[in-house]
């Protein structure tokens, strides 16, 4: 009985993936590109650019406080850069998911 429920759980896990695998295919291919290196890497480049300008600008509060505390107006700059940096990052990090997940159509 308990290899019955299980095969039942485990097949109706997979038509649900399947599901949910032909959803995502249908709907991302309505609003993204067949994903190649060409389209690709701009948005890695933007990623790295960000991660540039945050670490940058974290490294121009420290030379120019002296390692004093910094103002109200660098934390908020500096923030403003972490949070461009990091939304990026997570674009990036779930453009490559759904890559990995076969949601995308791969071009030449």
């Amino acid at each position: 009985m308990a290899e019955h429920h299980e095969f039942k759980s485990q097949h109706f896990l997979m038509e649900i993936e399947q599901a949910i695998q032909v959803a995502n295919k249908e709907i991302l291919s309505q609003s993204l590109p067949a994903m190649t290196k060409e389209n690709i890497l701009p948005l890695a480049i933007s990623v790295a650019r960000l991660r540039s300008q945050y670490l940058a600008e974290a490294f121009r509060i420290a030379e120019s406080d002296g390692g004093d505390a910094p103002s109200e107006e660098e934390i908020a700059t500096l923030k403003k850069n972490r949070e461009m940096y990091e939304e990026a990052r997570e674009a990036f990090e779930s453009l490559i998911h759904v890559i990995e997940r076969g949601y995308v159509e791969l071009g030449e």
